[in-house]
């Protein structure tokens, strides 16, 4: 076979709806069983499903006429090496290019978009159909990239752990996480919900979501009128972070004045806690990768040195 290139292709997929109610009920009829007895549209597991089979089978097809290809599922992105020239591709909605580029070091990502008529895809630009075009014009040094600014957690453990679209400091449960926080000249002892820092790219997201109801909540108490400053959306190569902290709780040991702010290379966030166990930091929504925040351990939170590279 005449390969255009060398390197890997590395195709990461994820599981859809169907296939992992088939894991947890066993079989596909005992599935069906349980979405119809609650009243659910079983049909459209099924379409979405097949439409994604589809759409890896087509992806698959494209990519072996260019070069090796490897299918790597999102659950194994945590403990699977990524080559330094190895060529990715992370078929999915846009949670799984996040989830793919934290692990990435320098290599770019082309987000394809399996079911258009289903997910929007804000990091998806392309389809499956313009693979082929996509893949050899990258090739070729041909296509553009969009830089993506990335945010670090570094412990005074020595280790670190990076985050595309958002980092999350707390409790493993829904127990309140205890914790000094500091940003510039301020700082104070807090009980809360979590911290949450979002990067621009995460910005969409669930810092969004925060804010919109920070907002609502705000106006509905005859505070400020329920509008969301423009800013709050920043473009994915700022180089800042924004960080808020949900629920926090005022008590006579414990205070909510520093609950949102800026965090830039010059002035990091540093967070130490006070959680004898359960204390975790995770990434990007992938809780079962984390690191272990408890009493003593320091986070220095700020701009990770490395980027994400984006193909557009």
């Amino acid at each position: 076979m005449n390969r255009l290139t060398e390197a890997k292709i590395i195709l990461v997929i994820r599981s859809t709806r169907l296939a992992d109610l088939k894991a947890k009920f066993a079989t596909k009829s005992q599935a069906r069983f349980y979405i119809n007895q609650l009243g659910g549209d079983f049909t459209d597991y099924e379409r979405e499903d097949a439409a994604y089979q589809q759409a890896i089978e087509h992806a698959k097809h494209t990519l072996d006429a260019l070069g090796r290809v490897q299918v790597v599922q999102r659950e194994f992105l945590p403990n699977f090496v990524f080559g330094a020239q190895d060529l990715v591709v992370a078929l999915g909605q846009d949670g799984l290019v996040a989830n793919t580029l934290k692990y990435l070091n320098e290599q770019a990502i082309v987000g394809v978009n399996p079911d258009p008529q289903r997910w929007d895809g804000q990091l998806l630009p392309f389809h499956v159909e313009d693979l082929d075009k996509i893949m050899r014009e990258l090739l070729k040094g041909a296509r553009n990239t969009r830089e993506v600014t990335m945010a670090e957690a570094r412990l005074n453990t020595g280790l670190v752990i990076n985050a595309v679209n958002d980092l999350f400091i707390g409790m493993k449960s829904h127990a309140s996480a205890r914790y000094h926080i500091g940003l510039g000249n301020e700082a104070e002892v807090q009980s809360s919900s979590g911290v949450i820092v979002s990067t621009g790219l995460g910005s969409t997201g669930w810092f969004k979501s925060l804010m919109a109801g920070a907002a609502g909540v705000a106006a509905a108490s005859g505070g400020a009128p329920s509008t969301l400053r423009k800013d709050l959306q920043f473009a994915w190569e700022s180089n800042y972070l924004y960080f808020t902290v949900r629920e926090p709780f005022p008590s006579n040991t414990t205070g909510a004045g520093l609950v949102f702010g800026k965090v830039t290379q010059s002035q990091p966030l540093v967070i130490e806690s006070r959680m004898a166990e359960k204390g975790v930091i995770f990434s990007d929504g992938i809780e079962h990768d984390f690191l272990e925040f408890n009493s003593g351990t320091k986070a220095t939170i700020s701009l990770a040195a490395r980027k994400g590279h984006l193909v557009v």
